[in-house]
């Protein structure tokens, strides 16, 4: 439970310390119509996350399907199916991850 709770802490304060930037908002409260700096930098961190996330996802489903024919060989054209369905699922996770950042940069 220890370490639960130091992990848990330490996100907590890195969370709490990357979201400074927020708060320091410009004088008037108007929106900048240029992107800032750290619009960008989050949305480098965010694709790559996503990205990193998805590739790992992937890679699981995949060796799911594999050890799933290699146990029942029978079962292959409904693993097929089944995998294209999962991995079209994963993928658009990482295309929406994008369409969100294209969204945040261009309004």
């Amino acid at each position: 439970m220890g370490r639960k709770l130091i992990l848990i802490s330490l996100f907590g304060i890195l969370l709490l310390t990357l979201a400074s930037p927020v708060f320091a908002q410009a004088e008037g409260g108007g929106a900048a119509k240029a992107p800032n700096q750290w619009l960008l930098i989050t949305s480098g961190f965010s694709m790559a996350l996503a990205a990193a996330g998805c590739g790992y996802a992937q890679s699981r489903a995949l060796t799911a399907a594999c050890e799933g024919v290699s146990r029942n060989p029978g079962a292959t054209d409904t693993i097929r199916i089944f995998i294209f369905l999962g991995l079209a699922f994963i993928e658009f996770l990482a295309l929406l991850t994008f369409v969100v950042i294209m969204i945040l940069v261009f309004r």
